[in-house]
């Protein structure tokens, strides 16, 4: 079993990076009060400006790694830029979020399938990945080396420092707690001073930057493929959200939880000691504890009081 998860390790946290940044860009919209279910339609939007980028830049400087920084930089970007669309829609025109959510996600799932077969003619856009390397020294480690530091991408050491800064942000500086403050008591935020529109948006567009990152990092270190599709990893990011009770490491947690569980079920058939488990039963797997951990916590739930409810300023 201990051969096992060696093996399947570096594979689960290659999916579980992509997961863990748009996860914690959902976190930012929702502290701030903002539901945002677009996660999926902003990763495809990454997804899409990375691979787009990624291909036009490794023209020009073939064999370079530069161009797949250039392409995660631009997919970032652009994902902010989309996420303004749900931004307006829930704080200036008051609109429902799930609905505005759901729209996002249309509309990016359409937009790039179109552009990408115009482009491309098939729809698909084919990419060069990242290379992976065994971190030096600590992959020597017994036990711990080969589980976490072999095969690993410079984006998982990116990402996981993102997660520090964003704990360290929410929780020990004045901006994490207007942020907070915005998700929890909007109408005391206000008194205080804090622009509670202005915060909204700051969360939104760090969700979408997040999760535009998101998207091109799971193009750039799995297939190198673009086929319009993430694989639902926004809804997963969601759902891990939801299950880390909206805290940093919570999030960690809930991801690993999905990465692992994901790949156990994709390679099972190739394991004799799992190959005897129908496939089914492990891929419905975390989403069945997920449900049961809901059902479970949904007393004690950690969500932001004031989340998904839109705010009208006291202000005239």
């Amino acid at each position: 079993m201990w051969t096992v998860i060696q093996q399947i390790a570096p594979y689960a946290i290659i999916f579980t990076i992509p997961l863990l940044i748009t996860a914690l860009g959902a976190l930012f919209s929702e502290r701030s009060g903002v539901v945002n279910i677009g996660l999926e339609g902003l990763m495809v939007i990454g997804a899409f400006t990375g691979a787009l980028v990624i291909l036009n830049m490794q023209e020009m400087m073939p064999g370079q790694q530069k161009a797949t920084w250039i392409g995660l930089a631009l997919a970032t970007l652009m994902g902010l830029l989309f996420s303004l669309l749900h931004a307006f829609a829930s704080i200036n025109l008051h609109a429902n979020q799930i609905i505005s959510g759901t729209a996002i996600n249309m509309i990016a799932a359409a937009i790039t399938v179109f552009l990408a077969r115009n482009i491309t003619g098939s729809g698909n856009i084919q990419i060069s990945t990242l290379k992976p390397f065994n971190v030096p020294f600590l992959s020597d480690i017994p036990v711990i080396g080969s589980l976490l530091f072999t095969r690993t991408y410079a984006t998982t050491w990116l990402v996981l420092a993102i997660l520090l800064v964003s704990a360290f942000m929410l929780y020990k500086t004045p901006f994490g707690l207007r942020l907070r403050s915005c998700g929890e008591h909007p109408h005391a935020a206000e008194a205080a001073g804090i622009s509670v529109s202005k915060m909204r948006y700051i969360g939104v567009m760090i969700s979408g930057a997040f999760s535009g990152l998101g998207g091109a990092v799971f193009i750039v270190t799995t297939g190198g493929e673009f086929n319009g599709t993430v694989a639902g990893l926004g809804f997963l990011a969601l759902a891990s959200l939801i299950f880390g009770q909206w805290k940093p490491l919570g999030i960690l947690a809930a991801t690993l939880f999905f990465g692992f569980a994901t790949t156990v079920a994709n390679v099972s058939q190739v394991i004799p000691s799992l190959a005897v488990i129908p496939p089914v039963f492990l891929k419905v797997f975390p989403y069945v504890v997920t449900l049961i951990a809901l059902i479970v916590f949904s007393k004690s739930s950690q969500a932001p009081k004031a989340v998904g409810e839109p705010f009208d300023s006291g202000k005239r």
